[in-house]
């Protein structure tokens, strides 16, 4: 069959066309025709070792890349399914448990495109930030994939404002038509943004922060929020990524003058009946609201041969790459 294939430690996936077919192992695992398949960030840290997932695996050679994606089962069922093989290939196996099936009128790129970005934004804004209606969430780093989904989807739960920021001021205001409410350049002097979040945390004080960039970002929010002796609103601080940095200063006057939580979201922080509740509730009303075009999400997409030279492609941070495997 034809797959993208780690042939070594530290390469990129390679085409092969001859590669063996996976086969179930248990009861709860089924064969997939896969369609398409997205390339994460996850994926790509994965195959290349530096994932905390995997850092303590022995590499093993002859891997298929792809954590998930979409295809058709033995049925005929058209489903979105997490790989208990590489999905990045025609056929994979995924487990009965790990299946979505898809509501027509979504295409296989968003179906195979969404659920990462729901995964790094539902999963954040409802169990680790209980997000409520009619609260405020600052969506730190909100341009790229899973950014532009958290806007989306803390106004679809209820959000009273959403304030957007990223270093892309162009991207930022396009994301005010996806529900946000005010935007931050962080491209500006320090100073001027601090006070940007000074002003809004005054006017609406941030409930819930979600943050995808960390590091300065991150120590920037935490000093305008800090308290000045008084009563604080208490703050549900979420970190979901490191993209600016994977580490931070943290003043422990911050923590002793404001009423914050900081938890973390993402793989190993679930619990077992969160992971269920993402496959049975989240993804599938997610899939409908793309089907019905009030979840948007976009994609490029290459054809599986060209999986090699796409892998590192400089794509734009607001959109997700997307294998086709089959038609």
């Amino acid at each position: 069959m034809k797959a993208a294939v780690i042939l070594s430690k530290g390469a990129l996936p390679t085409y092969v066309e001859d590669f063996a077919e996976p086969v179930a192992q248990n009861e709860n695992e089924v064969l997939i025709h896969v369609k398409a398949s997205a390339v994460k960030n996850l994926d790509k840290m994965r195959a290349s070792g530096k994932h905390y997932s995997v850092q303590n695996e022995n590499f093993i050679a002859k891997v298929v890349v792809g954590g998930d994606g979409v295809g058709v089962l033995e049925d005929g069922t058209r489903v979105y399914g997490i790989g208990a093989s590489g999905m990045i290939a025609e056929k994979a196996i995924i487990e009965k448990d790990k299946i979505v099936k898809l509501p027509n009128g979504i295409s296989d790129e968003i179906a195979a495109a969404l659920p990462n970005a729901v995964m790094g934004s539902a999963m954040a804004l409802r169990f680790r930030a209980n997000l409520q209606k009619n609260e405020t969430v600052l969506i730190n780093g909100a341009t790229g994939v899973t950014g532009k989904i958290a806007v989306q989807i803390a106004k679809h739960y209820g959000a009273k404002k959403v304030v957007a920021t990223g270093r892309n001021e162009e991207k930022l205001k396009e994301l005010l038509a996806l529900g946000a409410d005010d935007i931050i350049v962080l491209k500006q002097d320090d100073d001027v943004i601090l006070s940007q979040i000074k002003a809004l945390h005054q006017q609406s004080p941030f409930d819930v922060v979600i943050d995808y960039l960390w590091g300065h970002s991150a120590e920037l929010i935490l000093s305008a929020i800090k308290g000045n002796g008084g009563f604080s609103n208490r703050t549900r601080y979420v970190t979901v990524g490191g993209m600016m940095n994977d580490n931070m200063t943290l003043s422990s006057s911050i923590l002793r003058s404001t009423d914050i939580q900081i938890s973390g979201s993402g793989l190993g922080s679930w619990t077992p009946a969160e992971m269920k509740l993402l496959i049975h509730e989240i993804l599938p009303e997610m899939f409908q609201l793309a089907a019905d075009d009030q979840l948007k999400c976009d994609t490029v997409s290459v054809m599986i041969n060209d999986v090699e030279k796409a892998w590192n492609m400089n794509i734009d941070s607001g959109k997700r790459l997307v294998v086709i495997i089959g038609s």
